[in-house]
């Protein structure tokens, strides 16, 4: 029997969503809050507006015959994020809980539901 090792394959869980409001906690953007716009789960990376923002150089095209330098939003990795409390506006962890036969998101923090 051959043994794998690494990275696990599939998708990776989490409790983010897409327009959840997070912190980043490590890197060149450390400590900067912005929404999220795209969870990849099979690379376990997100893309959060406004930070991580690298150049890229666009080929010539018609619509820019002489070529163009642009700045996107470079993926993030999803450990080092952290989802904004939204009562208090500190960083906090989630949690699930059934409310009326519903599962739904809270703030650990404040005990919010999210």
């Amino acid at each position: 029997m051959k043994r794998t090792y690494g990275a696990p394959t599939g998708k990776v869980k989490t409790k983010l969503r897409k327009n959840d409001v997070v912190q980043v906690l490590s890197g060149k953007d450390k400590g900067k809050t912005g929404k999220i716009l795209f969870i990849d789960r099979d690379k376990s990376k997100l893309i959060i507006e406004k930070i991580n923002i690298v150049k890229k150089t666009q080929r010539p095209s018609q619509s820019h015959p002489q070529g163009s330098i642009i700045e996107i939003e470079a993926p993030v990795h999803i450990s080092n994020v952290m989802l904004i409390d939204p009562k208090s506006g500190k960083k906090t962890r989630v949690g699930f809980r059934i409310e009326n036969e519903i599962k739904v998101r809270f703030a650990k923090k404040s005990n919010k539901t999210i």
